[in-house]
This record gives structure tokens, C-alpha cells and sequence, in this order.
């Protein structure tokens, strides 16, 4: 082993607790990092996979009904590969043993199954499709079938255009259709009360009545072509028949939804790594600085003896590389670990068949190479200074430092000072970028921890404004047409229904000079009390009699204020394209829409009093008796408990959101002991002669105990409240990133959360110095004189 060598692993034995300080740092930052991009690419991967394996459709349209010979027309548009047409319906389930009105989307499948080159195959998990001829056989899906522990050969009933029929569960599969299984306007799962289901395409159509006809279509491209330009050409073919809008598969929902999520997976990568690895590259820099200075004058032997430049920059070179290698190695093993721990949460949100989980080597590059140029961005100049020095000007010791009075003390505060707190403001002033440098390394991990808090606190205010302030009522009601305003009285006739308001939900395609979105637009009663609209400040909004009001986020997508025309293209009916005032902006966390009044949307529809659903506020105890007269009712499609939704919300939330929140928070733990251990093991490495010769002139131990660690205890206070400002900065990129059409992250930050964060670096920084002290305790006084000036 060369003499280098040698000297290179004693000093990172005598620096070891340092060294390790730093290793955790970076592993933290190459962790994150993997973790989130193992997870990101095994997700995209298995979904491609089973896109292509299953063959998921490219455009989507759902209509009135039409007669199938219209699908020789489709299949004539330029550019289109394979059409399939189906039979889509809602529809009541009743389960044995749950009293809670069940949802079932049933589609249809070739007769069966026997088409191998069907699209969007199911992914058969367990017994059989149904069997050509069997009128009640039907497959459900995986997740539905797991939350109510049904297996194959179990019966249940479900109402089918009016009429009750008993279906006998002969399989369950997986389909790349509902990756992500959401019920009609949910955002989240529910998979006790809303299940998908598939049946034979002749049993599914005679109880629907659409013999020789279908209400759903999926199409696939040829190579190259315009997904649009199909779109404007199937719109055009199915109008007559009641289209509602064909779409491509980017805006597709479960695919959408999945989507977002990898956006959001990508935002995160690429935010907290940078982070760690900076606190890291600022360490590094910290440390070999220091170690350059006590070597000065091994720096002058190395270059007597012949040592060149190169060799010594590459010694201190390979001293950074080596702790960065341990450092990328244990963050790479914790990453892939982390990353399968995240994958089997999304697994269990999404539901693909298999996960294809891989750590590739382009990942394993790409973080090696992004922490190698930090760590050699926060260390060139050191090593740069080191490979400067000359033999001569080394073997001299740096000339002694010169203390000043404070500012502090010349503003007349020097006889409230004793001689030691002297001492620390003198050595503070004298490096100031030094100290400003720890300061803002201690805040960075206060930072860091508030935004792991940060999302628990957001998810909270989410649930408190849209299930606390706007959607109040206990039930939702979901007619399967629009249907007269009468059924509204009868709703409130029921038993333990105290409350009940309307609402007419019409989907349509808003426009705005170039800019499209589609959405819908909920007609609401004035002075609604259980459904309520609210503004920015979270006061309700009395829905104007004609114009709409807009949730803020879509009025920034299509670029409109209060004042600008919108047109407005309905998805329903006669499919009318009509102009509308834009009145106002609503706040929401969850989805968009657009809101008129019930009258207003009404008359914009150029209908009757027309309701879509329903609103109910119910008395707890009357709750068995109202699910039991809601499944009888064959008009209703489905039924939304709000307890549920929040329950859905928050689970969902925790699944994801609140895991990093706990990797967040260990690993700025981990980041704020290692910068106050580094800044106190410094602190004591460059006074050590200094605090022995106190002790020498008679100053107690306890003495050099607090002027060393009352600076560190002073740069810890000048970090919080730094801290806490960069950390509402952090929070507040990470919300705005997140942003979505789905959901909105606002910028919540509860005092406890600053209160946790300020704790968690304040002990950091006990812990530290306690650590420092124990070694202060027993520093030779002897060894440490007889270091020559």
C-alpha cells in the first residue's frame, strides 16, 4: 500500500465520526432519490406492459345507443386499427350481509370470451370468463371481490334496468381499463361500494334492451396517426345517436389518474434529493477545509519529499471520493428498499396484476454521477487550496487570529457579558461566512423536517374544507337519467331524511380561444345548506341566475376571469355549443367544475326542472332503513356515503403522502445531527489548543464547556428561525408542483409543525453536544500544548 494510501484511511479513521455524519447525509440523498425513481420506473414499466399485453384502447366514446351495423363506418375512419363495440351499464348491487347500497359497472365481453384479439383483455386472476349462453354469469373485479370476500361460485343480485336479477360470480380479473377504479365523479377508491364487472355481451344487452345495438366504443390507431383527427370524425358519426364526446386515452380516467401521480413522483425526485446532497457537498466542503488547515504542514513534508501537485489533489480527491462511494452504496441498498416498500403501496391503490421491479443501472449512474459532482463542487476549492501551497509558506502555522470587539459590545453590552459569551461573539464575528454557512446547513434540515409535516397538516385542511365546509351532506344520490323534480319530495319522504337538495350535473367541454377542458357543470339550489360553493376566502357564493362560476384552478387552465365569455360545448342530449358569463371562481381542493344555479342550468339545457341526483342530509339511526328503500328504487345508480369518502380520502392520503412523511422526517433527522455533530466536532478540532490553555490559566470544565458549545447553541437559535422560512419556502414549491386538475395542495402549515421541527433540531443539537462534551471531558491537555505554533 502506498505511503498516501496509508495516510489516507488513518485520517478517515481519526475523522470516522465525521466521515459517518456525511455518509448518512449522502445516503439519505441517493435513497430518496432511487426510491423515488425505482418506483416510478418499475410503475411506468408494468404499465406498459400490461397496456400492450392487454391491449388497452387509444380512443373512447360513450353514447345514447346505436345499431351495430354503424361499426363498418367506424372501422372505415382513416387511421383507425381495431373497433369494438360494447354494452356499458350501471347498476344496484345487493350483497348478502352489507347493508350499504353497492354500485356495479357492468361491461360487456364478447360472448364467451372467445375473441383472443379483444381490447382491453382482462387479466384473468381466478376462476373462468362466463360461458357462452349463461345469462347470469359474470366476472368481477380483483379489489371488489377482496372487500367482500367473494369467491367463485358465489351468488349475489344486482337490478338490471329495473328488473332484479341473481348473478353467479364465476371469476375475477384485472383489466387495463380500471388500473385505478373510481366510481363516477370520486377521486378515490371505494371498492366495497363500487365494483367493475364484465358479462356476456347477448345476456348484458337483452336486459338493457340494446339487442343489435351499443352504448360504448373503444378503437385502436394505426401507426402515426392524429388521435384528434379520429375524435372530430367518430363525434361527427355518433351525434345522432346521443354521443357524449369521444377521448383519447391520455384522457382517459383511470389512465389520467395514474398519470398525475408518476408527474408527481417525478416532481418529488427531483426536489428532496437536491436538497440532501447539497447539505452533503456543504459538509464535505466544511471538513476538508479543516483538515487542510491541520495538515499544513504534512502538506510541506509531502512536498519536500518529491510529491507533486497531482498527487497531493488526488489524495484529498480520493479521501471525498471514498466516503462518497460508502455514502452512494448504502443510500443505493436503502433506496431499492425503500423503493419496493412504495411500490407495494401503489400495488395496493393501483391495481396491476404483477410488478415488473427493477433498479436500473441507468439509475444507479445517474445518482453515482449527480452525488459525485456535489461532493466534488463542495470540496474543489479546498483541495484546490491544499495543492497550492507551497513547502515553505506550509511549514509556517497560520498566522494567529485577531479578535475585535463586537458590535454587541460597542453598543455599551459588554458589562452584561461575562468573559466567556465575550469568547463566543468574538469567534463568531471573526468568521462570519463560516458561521452564516452552519447556520444555514442547521436550517436546511429544519426545513426539511417541516415538509414532511407539512403534507399531514395539508391533508387535514383538505378534508376540513370539502368535507367540512362544502360537502356537508351525509348521502349522495345519483339518478340514472335526468329525471323530473319530483323525485326530490320523494326522497324527502323517506323515513330519517331530514333535508334534501337538488342538483343537475350536465358534462360538457369548456372553451376558451385555443384552450379545452372537459368537465362538468353542476346546476345547485340557492341557499343550499349541506352542498355549498365557497370563494377564495371560504365564505359561500350565491350562484348567480345566469353565468357560471368556475373552481379557480380551471379557470387558470382555460385562462378566464370573472367577466370573460365562455363557450361551452354540452356532451348530452341534443348536444347543444352555447355561450356563457364567466361570474366568478370558486375554491376547491378536489376535481373541477363548473357551477350555475339549478334554474339557470335548467334554462341553459332548455329542459324542464330536471334533477341528476340529490343531496341528503339523514338521521344516523334511520340509515339501514334508507340504504334498504335506495336499493329498491331502480332510477338510482348509485349512492355516495360521505363518511366514506373521507374515510377513502384520508386512507389514500396516508398510503402515499404520509409514507414519504416519514422518510422525510428520518432522514432530516439524520441531516440535522450531522451538521451540528460536524459544526461542534469542528468547532473542537480548531479550538482544542486554545480550550486546553483555559484550562491551563485555571478555567473550569465546565467553563470551556459552554463557550464551545454556547456558539453552537447560538448558531442552532440563529437557524430556527431561518429555518422555519426556508422551510415554508420548501413547502411551498412542493405545492405548487403538485398541483393538479385532480387535486390542489395548499399551502397549510399548523404551529405544531414548527413547533416539531424546532424541537427535532434543537435536540439534534443536544444530542451533538453532549457527544462533543464527553470528548471535551477528557481532551490531554499535555498532548494538545505540545502541538508547535
Amino acid at each position: 500500500m502506498k505511503a498516501l494510501d496509508r495516510k489516507l484511511w488513518r485520517d478517515l479513521w481519526h475523522m470516522r465520526g465525521q466521515a459517518l455524519a456525511i455518509v448518512l447525509v449522502i445516503a439519505s440523498g441517493v435513497g430518496t432519490y432511487v426510491m423515488f425513481l425505482v418506483t416510478l420506473d418499475s410503475l411506468q414499466d408494468t404499465r406498459a406492459t400490461f397496456y400492450r399485453d392487454n391491449r388497452f384502447g387509444q380512443v373512447f366514446a360513450s353514447l345514447k345507443r346505436a345499431p351495430e351495423s354503424l361499426r363498418g363506418r367506424l372501422e372505415d375512419i382513416p387511421g383507425v386499427a381495431r373497433v369494438e363495440t360494447r354494452v356499458v351499464a350501471d347498476v344496484t348491487v345487493d350483497i348478502a350481509g352489507f347493508t350499504e347500497p353497492v354500485t356495479g359497472h357492468l361491461v360487456s365481453i364478447a360472448n364467451g370470451g372467445g375473441d383472443g384479439h379483444a381490447l382491453n383483455r382482462l387479466y384473468l386472476r381466478a376462476g373462468r370468463l362466463p360461458q357462452a349462453g349463461r345469462q347470469n354469469e359474470v366476472v368481477v373485479g380483483e379489489a371488489f371481490a377482496e372487500a367482500h370476500r367473494l369467491q367463485p361460485g358465489d351468488h349475489f343480485r344486482a337490478v338490471l334496468n329495473g328488473r332484479r336479477q341473481a348473478l353467479t360470480l364465476v371469476g375475477t380479473a384485472l383489466s387495463p381499463e380500471y388500473i385505478h377504479q373510481l366510481r363516477p365523479g370520486g377521486l378515490f377508491p371505494d371498492y366495497q361500494r363500487y365494483g367493475v364487472m364484465w358479462m356476456n355481451r347477448e345476456a348484458l344487452a337483452q336486459a338493457f334492451g340494446l339487442d343489435g345495438a351499443f352504448n360504448d366504443v373503444v378503437l385502436t390507431l394505426t401507426a402515426g396517426t392524429r388521435p384528434q383527427d379520429v375524435i372530430d370524425r367518430l363525434d361527427d358519426l355518433l351525434e345522432r345517436y346521443g354521443g357524449l364526446g369521444a377521448y383519447e386515452r391520455q384522457d382517459q380516467r383511470s389512465h389520467r389518474f395514474l398519470s398525475q401521480e408518476f408527474d408527481q413522483l417525478d416532481t418529488l425526485a427531483n426536489i428532496f434529493p437536491g436538497i440532501f446532497l447539497g447539505v452533503a457537498a456543504f459538509l464535505l466542503n466544511v471538513v476538508v477545509t479543516r483538515l487542510v488547515a491541520t495538515q499544513r504542514e504534512q502538506i510541506a513534508a509531502l512536498k519536500a519529499f518529491g510529491y507533486g501537485n497531482g498527487a497531493v489533489t488526488g489524495h484529498y480527491l480520493k479521501l471525498v471520493a471514498v466516503v462518497t462511494a460508502i455514502g452512494v452504496a448504502l443510500g443505493l441498498g436503502l433506496g431499492w428498499w425503500l423503493g419496493g416498500q412504495l411500490s407495494a403501496i401503489y400495488m395496493e391503490m393501483f391495481r396491476f396484476p404483477y410488478l415488473l421491479f427493477e433498479l436500473r443501472p441507468a439509475v444507479v449512474l445517474q445518482a453515482a454521477f449527480i452525488t459525485a459532482a456535489a461532493a466534488l463542487a463542495g470540496t474543489v476549492f479546498a483541495v484546490a487550496r491544499a495543492a497550492r501551497l507551497r513547502p515553505a509558506q506550509a511549514m509556517r502555522p497560520e498566522p494567529p487570529a485577531r479578535y475585535r470587539a463586537t458590535l454587541i459590545e460597542r453598543l455599551g453590552l459588554r458589562r452584561w457579558l461575562s468573559q466567556p459569551s465575550r469568547m463566543i461573539l468574538r469567534h463568531l464575528a471573526r468568521r462570519p461566512v463560516k458561521s452564516l454557512l452552519s447556520v444555514v446547513g442547521i436550517a436546511l434540515a429544519l426545513a426539511i423536517v417541516m415538509s414532511g409535516r407539512f403534507q399531514q397538516d395539508t391533508v387535514n385542511y383538505m378534508v376540513k374544507v370539502q368535507y367540512g365546509l362544502s360537502q356537508r351532506q351525509d348521502l349522495s344520490v345519483t339518478f340514472t337519467d335526468p329525471t323530473a323534480y319530483r323525485a326530490r319530495a320523494e326522497l324527502l319522504s323517506l323515513p330519517g331524511v331530514t333535508h334534501v337538495e337538488g342538483y343537475r350535473a350536465v358534462p360538457v367541454r369548456f372553451r376558451h380561444h385555443h384552450l379545452s377542458y372537459r368537465s362538468l357543470i353542476r346546476g345547485m339550489e340557492p341557499g343550499g345548506d349541506i352542498q355549498r360553493v365557497l370563494d377564495a376566502d371560504l365564505r359561500p357564493i350565491t350562484l348567480p341566475q345566469a353565468g357560471v362560476v368556475l373552481t379557480d384552478y380551471l379557470g387558470r387552465l382555460l385562462d378566464l376571469r370573472p367577466g370573460d365569455r365562455l363557450t361551452v360545448d354540452v356532451l348530452e342530449g341534443a348536444r347543444p355549443t352555447r355561450e356563457v358569463t364567466v361570474v366568478g371562481l370558486a375554491r376547491e381542493y378536489l376535481g373541477v367544475s363548473g357551477y350555475m344555479s339549478l334554474d339557470g342550468l335548467n334554462r341553459f339545457m332548455r329542459e324542464g326542472r330536471a334533477l341528476s341526483g340529490a343531496y341528503l342530509a339523514v338521521d344516523k339511526p334511520a340509515l339501514p332503513e334508507i340504504y334498504r328503500k335506495l336499493k329498491d328504487t331502480p332510477r338510482i345508480a348509485s349512492v355516495v356515503v360521505r363518511e366514506r369518502e373521507i374515510a377513502n380520502f384520508n386512507q389514500t392520503m396516508q398510503e402515499t403522502m404520509l409514507f414519504f412523511t416519514y422518510v422525510a422526517s428520518v432522514f432530516a433527522v439524520v441531516i440535522a445531527f450531522g451538521v451540528v455533530y460536524n459544526s461542534a466536532r469542528i468547532a473542537l478540532m480548531e479550538r482544542s489548543r486554545e480550550l486546553a490553555s483555559l484550562r491551563v490559566l485555571g478555567f473550569t470544565r465546565g467553563e470551556i464547556s459552554y463557550i464551545l458549545l454556547g456558539e453552537l447553541g447560538l448558531l442552532t437559535l440563529a437557524a430556527v428561525p431561518l429555518g422555519m422560512v426556508m422551510g415554508w419556502g420548501l413547502c411551498a414549491l412542493i405545492a405548487v408542483n403538485l398541483d393538479s386538475d385532480l387535486y390542489r395542495v395548499p399551502l397549510i402549515l399548523e404551529p405544531a409543525t414548527y413547533a416539531y421541527s424546532a424541537t427535532v433540531v434543537l435536540v439534534a443539537a443536544l444530542i451533538s453536544g453532549l457527544v462533543v462534551r464527553r470528548k471535551l471531558d477528557r481532551l490531554d491537555l499535555i498532548a494538545v500544548l505540545k502541538t508547535r505554533e
